[in-house]
């Protein structure tokens, strides 16, 4: 099946942390593009429309749209 996004996606196994209103829940990124990313959490129905994704080791911080939800994987799209 062919792949229709226009940015590729890296597979990576990155630790980091998803920040709401004063809670920061630990999550692991999975994969990333210049776009978005797929993060695994431990439970999705926690996980905001809207919240910051701080990227570890090196405080990278993005802010995120959530897109989807497969269990307990979340699709974002990064927002400017």
């Amino acid at each position: 099946m062919q792949d229709k996004r226009k940015f590729p996606r890296t597979e990576v196994e990155e630790p980091a942390h998803i920040s709401f209103g004063g809670t920061s829940l630990s999550c692991t990124v999975r994969n990333i593009s210049d776009e978005g990313a797929a993060i695994d959490v431990d439970n999705a129905s926690y996980i905001p429309e809207r919240f910051r994704l701080v990227m570890l080791p090196d405080p990278v911080v993005r802010n995120c749209r959530l897109v989807w939800i497969k269990q307990n994987r979340i699709g974002v799209a990064f927002e400017a």
